[in-house]
Formats: structure tokens, C-alpha cells, sequence
């Protein structure tokens, strides 16, 4: 494992900085607990900060996991678990809100729980990345074929055509007609 000095842990320490979690942890000598780098919990004195480099470096020098951010959990990753969950669900059922809501409930958790944890592993919400996804398949719809625009509108999810064309104005910053026609052009 990587050597860092105490400057670095000790930003990182402050910093509250994910970047290395994993890679360290450290210890506050008063309580007898030892975090993650990205632990939230009120920054220790640095004089009361000691520094391990393994999970069982700190356990073996009598410190226990702190209950705030789980440093034991820290190999098993399960919030890139619960947001890559969460992409395929969206990537497979963008088109179908009532099946997409479904699926996202049987997560077991909140959807701000959620939008955070998504946030963070891709950063952006659901709500935009589910968005991005649908106006990419419109444009690859409105691009390669000739389906009329109404089919288009229902094939990705909407229930309305006005809503459609007020989605993918404000998306792609023209309207449905005009970009296909700019697509042809640019084929032609």
C-alpha cells in the first residue's frame, strides 16, 4: 500500500476527501474510534489523530469501527453497488415510467437516499441522467429514422406529444422537427 505523509492524511482528514478511503484510515486517541478519511463526523484535534494504513492495524491497536462511516464496509462498496442498480434499471426501462418506478422501489431505499447515492458515483441525480438517456435515444430515433414524431414521443416514455417537444426543446435546445431535419442534412 501506498505511504502518504501526515500532511496528506491529515488533509485528507479534513477535508473529508473519499479520494482515500480505503487507502487509510485513521484513529482518534480520545474515543477510541477509527473512520474513514471522508467520515462527517466533527474533525478531531490533530494531536489526537493517529494513522493506519490497514483496517486491521487499527483494530489490532485497540480502536473500533466508528458507526457513523462504517470504515469496515469500505472494501465492499455497496453504494457503487445500489447506484450501478439503479443505471441498469434506468438504461432498461427508461421508456416505461410505471416498470422504472417499480424496479427503483425494490432497492429498499428512499429516492433521496437514492439521488445521493447516484450523485455521487456519476455525478449527476437520477432525474438528469434518466433524461440524457431518453434524449439520446430520441435523437438516434430522429436521426436514423422516419417514424413519425408522435411514435417517438410514446416510444420513449411520453404521454403527450406537447410534453415531448417541451422536454427535448429545453434538452437539445431545438425542436424535434428542426433536428431531424438538420440530421438528414448533414447525411445528405
Amino acid at each position: 500500500m501506498t505511504e502518504f505523509s501526515d500532511d496528506t492524511m491529515w488533509q485528507a482528514v479534513v477535508d473529508c476527501d473519499s479520494a482515500y478511503d480505503g487507502k487509510f484510515f485513521y484513529g482518534v486517541k480520545t474515543v477510541g474510534v477509527y473512520c474513514r478519511p471522508s467520515c462527517r463526523s466533527k474533525t478531531p484535534l490533530r494531536k489526537n489523530v493517529v494513522y493506519f494504513m490497514t483496517e486491521e492495524e487499527a483494530k489490532r491497536t485497540g480502536f473500533r469501527p466508528c458507526k457513523r462511516c462504517r470504515p469496515e464496509l469500505c472494501g465492499q462498496a455497496p453504494v457503487a453497488g445500489l447506484a450501478a442498480q439503479a443505471k441498469k434499471h434506468m438504461d432498461d426501462h427508461y421508456d416505461k415510467r410505471a416498470l422504472l418506478l417499480a424496479e427503483l422501489k425494490k432497492l429498499g431505499v428512499t429516492q433521496s437516499h437514492l439521488a445521493a447515492v447516484f450523485r455521487q458515483q456519476y455525478g449527476m441525480t437520477p432525474t438528469r441522467y434518466l433524461g440524457s438517456r431518453r434524449e439520446q435515444q430520441a435523437k438516434n430515433l430522429l436521426a436514423a429514422t422516419d417514424m413519425p414524431i408522435i411514435d417517438i414521443a410514446a416510444a420513449i416514455g411520453f404521454d403527450s406529444l406537447s410534453a415531448f417537444y417541451a422536454f427535448f426543446k429545453k434538452q437539445a435546445g431545438t425542436t424535434p422537427h428542426t433536428f431531424r431535419v438538420q440530421s438528414k442534412s448533414q447525411v445528405a
